[in-house]
């Protein structure tokens, strides 16, 4: 089974994703039955959707996960449903990594207002718990880069009519972020590899 997982860059600041680090790990494991790839992705609105499906054509996996930061969560999140929308609100300082700021504009003009992902989110939160983990499913992926990702994945799979699977994860801060925002709910890097490899054997299971 071949299993793509994408992390994405630091934004908004900050110095370091612990996205990234968890795609540098995970690409060092070893699991029976599968082959592990990997692909960084920009924080730039479409690009980040190009980059994502430029290597699903190079090397066809079976599944895909994607992982991006959710600072202030709590737990690892398992996205449920990605929707039809890239915003920045208008309020917001913050735009992607090269400045743009989409408001009201469609990841696809042409496609549903939301996708369901296609991973075994349920499962793959009770898995997680069990191993003592901070788990949870979450029914909004923002408007922001990571939502972009995940609709244009769930889009390419809908409308090429896939058997591929795929989805997104959410991760809190890591313990390195926290360390200058003392009440910034964060997770262990360990922690956080734990969830991730529990969640691909869930897939394997």
């Amino acid at each position: 089974m071949k299993i793509l997982v994408t992390a994405f860059e630091p934004f908004g600041g900050d110095s370091v994703n612990p996205t990234e680090k968890l795609l540098e790990d995970i690409g060092k494991e070893r699991f029976d039955g599968a082959e592990i790839h990997t692909r960084l992705l920009p924080v730039v609105f479409d690009e980040c959707a190009d980059k994502l499906l430029e290597t699903v054509e190079a090397i066809r996996p079976d599944a895909v996960i994607c992982c991006g930061l959710a600072s202030g969560r709590t737990s690892i999140t398992p996205e449920q449903i990605a929707i039809n929308l890239k915003e920045v609100p208008k309020e917001s300082s913050v735009g992607d990594n090269k400045g743009n700021r989409p408001y009201d504009e469609r990841v696809n003009p042409e496609g549903p207002d939301g996708l369901f992902s296609l991973l075994p989110v349920r499962e793959m939160v009770e898995k997680m718990k069990e191993q003592g983990i901070p788990a949870s499913i979450s029914y909004s992926a923002g408007t922001f880069i990571c939502n972009n990702t995940m609709y244009a994945l769930l889009d390419y799979i809908r409308t090429n009519r896939l058997s591929m699977i795929g989805g997104f994860v959410h991760f809190p801060a890591s313990e390195e972020m926290a360390a200058s925002k003392p009440s910034l709910p964060s997770l262990s890097h360990d922690t956080m590899l734990k969830g991730l490899k529990t969640m691909i054997q869930t897939l394997l299971n």
